[in-house]
């Protein structure tokens, strides 16, 4: 059977592209991305899809993706920021090394701008932003092995936290990878 070797989870603007991209490369493993997937499929860009189709389709669209991905990919897995609100992706994500890549809504500013090209914050971004973490913190950390906090750190600092804290190894197929402790916040 074939399983990430790491799959990141967080909000928009966390860093689970450039950290996951770091950390394929560090651990000499692909990288791949479920909204990367979902664009690459559908030929548009997320947003268009949100506007064209709607959230209800995309978030079908995600699920398969999220499916596919855990299934097919062994190497650094960076899923959407409301991947978790799936229950069947939070089941699939059990007992796999999952690092929940946290931050502040002061933080989320400084690096998107909370911009409007994010198609859930085009009206009221710092609000809408701290509604949707209200909604999703408790699920990242549910299905979350290590909590990193991004705030205020490079994304060279921040794999390295996810490594120190998930201690990944390359595994045999089917032999369950060792339980690493938390970070400490």
């Amino acid at each position: 059977m074939t399983a990430p070797l790491i799959v990141l989870v967080g909000p928009m603007g966390s860093g689970k592209s450039t950290v996951g991209a770091l950390l394929a490369d560090r651990l000499g493993v692909p990288y791949r991305d479920t909204d990367a997937d979902i664009v690459a499929a559908e030929g548009r860009e997320i947003a268009d899809i949100f506007v064209e189709d709607g959230e209800e389709h995309f978030r079908a669209l995600e699920r398969a993706a999220v499916r596919a991905a855990v299934a097919e990919h062994a190497g650094v897995l960076a899923l959407g920021g409301g991947a978790v609100l799936d229950e069947g992706t939070r089941a699939l994500l059990a007992g796999l090394p999952v690092a929940y890549l946290s931050m502040d809504v002061e933080e989320a500013v400084r690096r998107v701008g909370l911009n409007t090209a994010r198609p859930l914050l085009a009206v009221n971004p710092r609000r809408q932003w701290r509604e949707l973490m209200e909604a999703r913190r408790h699920l990242y950390t549910e299905v979350a092995r290590a909590v990193v906090a991004t705030d205020e750190r490079t994304p060279e600092e921040v794999a390295q936290a996810v490594l120190d804290a998930l201690e990944p190894k390359k595994t045999a197929p089917g032999e369950p990878s060792p339980e690493p402790p938390q970070e400490k916040q």
